[in-house]
């Protein structure tokens, strides 16, 4: 039989993992993930996190199951050969490019976007080597409006965008996201978004559950509001457990629709 699910596309931190829960991978998730594996799928870790946060989070949580791409920072990709992950290529070195061009042309703006910032609100703005631009707000409520302010400005730069994840917010190019990337790894493993898979919680997780790059959506019942509303508009599952047992359910959901289980 053709496997119905042939890429699982999760978030790692809420979604997938969660640092108080003990395992922080629900085993049951682990398990299923591994049982779509042996039969051929291959699981994306779909994060916000760099590579090198991320690897760290991995080894803590001894997994059973090992991820065959990483999408880090929402727009880096990955591919595991034997014990190590390399860089996508050309993906990467376009969205490098892409980045470094685009961010020359907020570089005027920056002095006056943090003084902006510092003058009202109680939070963290500075620069490092994925943003110009990267906050840490006191409060979701002063996240709200600060987004709101950057949001406005990002209309005057083409192709920029704010990429947001509870408090914490940054720059980025439109044409590359968690959904972007998601697609790029379809592409490259000759895939089409009817055998995709995606689950997440958070505003950056929203480019990869739509419609247009995956065929099963899933949502824990931590997602925030916003996730949990356009996974139901777009037909997916909203579970009523959090974290990683709620994207068990919904996984499980998925593979007995698909006859799989």
């Amino acid at each position: 039989m053709d496997l119905p699910i042939k890429i699982i596309s999760t978030d790692f931190d809420g979604t997938l993992h969660a640092d108080h829960e003990n395992p922080p991978v629900p085993e049951r998730l682990q398990e299923l993930i591994g049982d779509l594996q042996r039969r051929g799928a291959k699981w994306v870790i779909n994060t916000g996190r760099d590579l090198s946060s991320l690897m760290e989070g991995l080894g803590r949580a001894h997994l059973s199951v090992q991820p065959d791409w990483l999408v880090t920072v929402e727009r880096e990709i990955y591919f595991r050969e034997g014990p190590r992950f390399f860089p996508l290529q050309p993906w990467n070195g376009d969205c490098e490019r892409a980045h470094r061009e685009l961010f020359k042309a907020v570089e005027k703006d920056l002095p006056r976007l943090f003084k902006w910032v510092n003058g009202k609100f109680r939070a963290s703005v500075y620069s490092d080597v994925y943003s110009p631009f990267c906050l840490i707000a006191g409060t979701n409520a002063d996240a709200d409006d600060i987004e709101a302010h950057l949001k406005d400005y990002c209309e005057s730069v083409p192709n920029l965008t704010v990429v947001r994840n509870d408090v914490y917010a940054r720059f980025s190019h439109t044409a590359y996201s968690k959904g972007t990337a998601l697609a790029e790894i379809t592409r490259q493993l000759g895939l089409t978004r009817e055998c995709v898979f995606a689950a997440g919680d958070h505003f950056n997780d929203l480019p990869m559950l739509c419609d247009e790059h995956a065929c099963w959506l899933v949502a824990p019942a931590n997602a925030i509001p916003q996730v949990q509303e356009a996974v139901w508009r777009e037909g997916g599952y909203v579970s009523d457990r959090l974290w990683g047992h709620g994207v068990a359910d919904g996984l499980e959901a998925a593979m007995k629709e698909a006859g799989l289980l």
